[in-house]
């Protein structure tokens, strides 16, 4: 018995050496704080068809204002995205840097279009859908950006849509350091860089509740 004893914990000692750690689940916390907007991007880096299907696949689990689900979503990578990247505008607030710089142009978008009517329902579903598809981005280690600053008639001519674009989120490997601010009500509220690093100013949770 003794033998059968020590032979089943070297099989249990092999199966678990065998096998790899799970990687802990990154909290909510964790993926919000990495979760920020990159206007560089590692030229170096290549996004996968199947890395933007699992990004868009998160909207089959994300909730619809009256369930309408009238998003639609078309993947643009390789030679297509030089085509988005010359009709959108990065870095609205800090011009004179004239974002993305040469060299960290984003490779991979993907352009969220409406099938139905523009309202109110419909923003509600495009902020839920923008937000959830960067943090699953974020989740599998990649970066992004939402963009709403693109010349919409020329996207529509490029891809023959037949579709209204609302957004377009750059997806990659970022580049750029950021650092969150704590801020008051009264401070200035716009982005800033300072030494390469881009400061993001945020609202504390005091001035954010309603006394």
């Amino acid at each position: 018995m003794a033998d059968d004893y020590i032979g089943r914990k070297m099989e249990d000692f092999r199966a678990r050496a065998a096998t790899p750690a799970a990687r802990p689940a990154a909290s909510l916390t964790k993926l919000l704080r990495r979760n920020r907007s990159h206007r560089g991007y590692d030229a170096g880096f290549k996004v996968r068809p199947d890395q933007l299907r699992k990004i868009i696949e998160v909207n089959t689990l994300t909730p619809s204002a009256r369930n309408a689900q009238s998003l639609r979503f078309l993947p643009v990578l390789g030679d297509q995205a030089a085509k988005v990247t010359g009709c959108i505008r990065l870095g609205g607030a800090l011009p004179e840097l004239h974002l993305p710089l040469p060299g960290t142009e984003p490779n991979a978008y993907i352009i969220v279009c409406s099938a139905a009517e523009q309202g109110a329902d419909l923003f509600i579903d495009l902020g839920i859908s923008a937000q959830s598809m960067l943090l699953r981005a974020t989740e599998m280690g990649l970066n992004g950006i939402c963009i709403r600053a693109f010349d919409r008639m020329r996207i529509r001519e490029i891809f023959s849509l037949d579709c209204e674009p609302l957004l377009i989120l750059a997806i990659g490997r970022g580049t750029d350091r950021i650092e969150l601010v704590d801020i008051r009500s009264q401070d200035d509220r716009r982005y800033y860089r300072v030494d390469g690093v881009h400061y993001v100013p945020k609202l504390t949770v005091d001035d954010l509740i309603i006394e």
